[in-house]
């Protein structure tokens, strides 16, 4: 069934108020997929709340220590990394926030606070030493052909000698990868400066999660046939993209990684909207919802209540992230 047809057939099961819901969705999205295509560049700064208030002056003044990094790079690698996590310890024995083993912090960490010391646990020496690294290691392979910036990121997987010999990204699964997750999670992290591009996936998503219109909620609730086609709000919303050949992680705080941040009035049907009693922790979302147009969300709302429309319009209204497939791709599985 094509997406045009799913609408006509949502379009028409639907009860009257339902019918109106859905019918502004459908023009809210069909004059979404008519405006010109492409993602806004240039990003100058953080998405709000992505980084968690603790850390977010630090990764803005040190992502701009060189050209070959961006505070929303550092951001991307710090959150692959650990999840901004500043315990985090490894089984390679990697530690701290930016995941440094001890032989490379011996070498590379800095004291970042001034305070005496360099403290791998401590974020104001962690974060610091992070953007000095990723410098320095452009520094190493400035004179190698390609993008500065993937030949830094390819340099810090696979050594600087690797980036050298092979005059760019070397040829190596896993360092090409590596590139590609945190180029591309880094969208996630960056505050757009143009138009955010609606997916091509977000009709679909929606039609899934309406189908489920007065389903209980369960909480953990995958929607499985054990737990009688259930969801809590983070597994609607992972199920809603995975009938389209997007994984989400499971949780709502991750899944606002998936991709670019639109503002409230950039909002597009199939944008997932976050709620959270912190509105500068992005690691505090505790509600996640699909946007539907005219203010209004289907969602899980909490154990006692079904799954129905709510307005998005409210105190704990966190923000909103327009999911891409590579996005959701570059997501790590745990952090």
């Amino acid at each position: 069934m094509t997406v045009r047809k799913a609408w006509i057939v949502a379009t028409a099961a639907a009860g009257t108020g339902l019918a109106f819901v859905m019918l502004l969705v459908v023009g809210v999205y069909m004059v979404a997929g008519n405006l010109a295509n492409g993602i806004g560049g240039g990003a100058v700064g953080l998405a709000k709340g992505a980084v968690p208030a603790a850390y977010q002056s630090l990764v803005q003044k040190w992502g701009n220590l060189c050209g070959a990094i961006n505070p929303a790079l550092l951001a991307a690698q710090l959150y692959q990394e650990s999840g901004f996590n500043p315990n985090a310890k490894s089984p390679a024995a990697a530690e701290g926030i930016a995941q440094f083993i001890p032989g490379t912090w011996a070498t590379h960490g800095v004291d970042g606070d001034g305070d005496g010391d360099r403290d791998v646990w401590d974020p104001n020496d962690a974060i610091p030493s992070a953007a000095s690294y990723d410098c320095k290691l452009a520094s190493y392979v400035k004179d190698a052909p390609g993008n500065q910036t993937e030949n830094m990121l390819a340099a810090y997987n696979a050594g600087a000698y690797a980036v050298i010999k092979y005059g760019g990204v070397p040829p190596y699964k896993e360092t090409q990868n590596y590139v590609k997750t945190i180029t591309t999670l880094e969208k996630s992290f960056a505050r757009p400066v143009d138009r955010v591009d609606p997916s091509k996936q977000a009709a679909a998503a929606i039609y899934y999660a309406q189908k489920k219109l007065g389903t209980p909620y369960l909480w953990g609730g995958n929607g499985t046939a054990d737990q009688g086609g259930r969801f809590d709000c983070s597994g609607l919303t992972k199920a809603a993209y995975e009938s389209v050949g997007v994984t989400l992680p499971r949780v709502a705080n991750d899944q606002y990684n998936a991709g670019a941040h639109p503002s409230r009035s950039e909002l597009l049907p199939g944008d997932l909207v976050f709620f959270s009693d912190n509105l500068t922790d992005s690691r505090t979302i505790r509600h996640v919802g699909i946007y539907v147009g005219g203010g209004y969300m289907i969602d899980a709302p909490r154990t006692g209540a079904v799954i129905r429309f709510d307005p998005i319009d409210t105190p704990d209204y966190f923000g909103a992230t327009r999911v891409t497939e590579d996005g959701a791709k570059a997501l790590p599985t745990s952090v």
